[in-house]
């Protein structure tokens, strides 16, 4: 079956800054690139921070108003340390969180959603900077088509991993929702037929009311019954 990795959705021409990059350099590249970060990378191209545009609004949302009033006063303490930044590395988010080319999109995605993070520069084994990938790129897999999902699952998940029968189960694909139908030998193998369906890119649910010849899951393995109706 195929597996999407993060190499198959990541941005390859990443915008960066470098440690001594103003911040209005930084400001200027994030509007350039219609980006909303920057990795930050040393003189061998290694990531070792973030600059966003949360950051540049952090510090300035700390300064005072034209008339000298604090806007942060008597609600929230001064962050100095963002005050004071000049440059990308005063103002970078470290340290840098980072996925691999080879990464799964399923498992860069509950990397992001347990860290908290929007993106995540990507390295080779080396350390260098060679993509970006975002919570949208992820997203892409859930784009495909209906077809391109039913013709996975009828070739791969039925024909070459269970090596079922051809045409022994209907596959409908409609807005990524799967629904099966037909007989299939074994009950056993029915609940396999869902986790393997569910691991295709693509699919949002499994539905299914797929019938069996033996119930091998009794130890007098009964024939004939309905997956519904055990």
């Amino acid at each position: 079956m195929m597996h999407r990795t993060v190499a198959e959705v990541m941005t390859r021409d990443v915008a960066t800054a470098s440690p001594e990059a103003s911040l209005k350099t930084v400001a200027w590249s994030l509007a350039y690139n219609d980006v909303s970060a920057l990795p930050v990378v040393d003189a061998h191209h290694h990531p070792i921070g973030i600059v966003s545009e949360a950051d540049l609004l952090r510090r300035q949302a700390g300064l005072p108003e034209a008339e000298g009033r604090d806007q942060l006063r008597g609600t929230a303490a001064v962050d100095h340390r963002t005050m004071d930044a000049r440059t990308a590395a005063d103002l970078m988010s470290t340290p840098v969180l980072t996925a691999r080319p080879s990464w799964g999109i399923v498992e860069t995605a509950r990397f992001l959603n347990e860290r908290g993070v929007k993106r995540l520069p990507v390295i080779d084994d080396t350390g260098t900077l060679v993509g970006i990938v975002s919570r949208s790129d992820l997203l892409r897999p859930m784009l495909r088509r209906d077809d391109a999902i039913r013709e996975e699952i009828v070739d791969e998940v039925l024909g070459r991993t269970l090596r079922l029968t051809p045409g022994g189960v209907t596959v409908t694909v409609q807005e990524g929702v799967v629904t099966l139908s037909g007989v299939v030998e074994e009950r056993s193998t029915i609940p396999i037929i869902e986790l393997l369906c569910l691991s295709v890119d693509g699919v949002v649910s499994v539905d299914q009311s797929l019938a069996y010849a033996v119930d091998d899951l009794q130890p007098d393995h009964e024939s004939a019954h309905d997956a519904d109706h055990p």
